[in-house]
């Protein structure tokens, strides 16, 4: 199997704008995950909050996972 590898200067414009646009919603929804985790009490949390914010760092699957699974519903 032959892998090539191509640089950011290989890349067209719009690629780069691609890629630059997903950075930062992952960023954004990382931070915002995270603000949330923090601000919240833990008995409102799914689980130990130390493990959610580890979670919450894996690319974006860890903040989407959190707000599907790691919040408890509003009572």
């Amino acid at each position: 199997m032959d892998r090539t590898r191509i640089s950011w200067a290989q890349l067209s414009t719009g690629q780069r704008a691609a890629l630059v646009a997903l950075g930062a919603v992952e960023v954004a929804l990382a931070a915002a995950a995270w603000t949330d985790l923090a601000r919240r009490p833990a008995e409102a949390v799914n689980g130990r909050k130390s493990l959610w914010a580890a979670a919450i760092a894996v690319n974006i699957v860890g903040p989407l996972s959190y707000f599907k699974w790691g919040r408890r519903a509003a009572e």
